[in-house]
């Protein structure tokens, strides 16, 4: 998303393309490939997780004018957005989760 939201102008795009709301997606993506490349399944469990409860925050920001919401420029796809790809990657990271617990048992 963030290398696309420099590419496509943003009056074309249906999402944000503001430039820091392009380089936090440069950024978590290249920490997710990393991560990902590590093959540490707990480590990725808890990064989908996190980054799914990030996207839940940043629908809510918007809805709510929190920040950063003035450096973002969230348009209602991104909400949308957020909502969808948030909460399944909080239930593929708690599922994740919680089959490694249940593998200890």
């Amino acid at each position: 998303m963030g290398v696309a939201g420099f590419l496509i102008p943003a009056r074309q795009s249906l999402t944000s393309g503001a430039a820091p709301y392009n380089v936090f997606h440069i950024v978590f993506g290249t920490i997710g490939l990393i991560i990902v490349w590590s093959r540490r399944e707990r480590l990725i469990s808890f990064f989908n997780a996190g980054f799914g409860l990030i996207d839940l925050y940043q629908a809510l920001a918007s809805y709510l004018d929190l920040p950063p919401k003035e450096y973002f420029l969230w348009t209602r796809v991104d909400d949308i957005l957020h909502i969808l790809i948030g909460l399944a990657l909080v239930i593929i990271g708690g599922y994740g989760l919680l089959k490694r617990e249940r593998r200890k048992l």
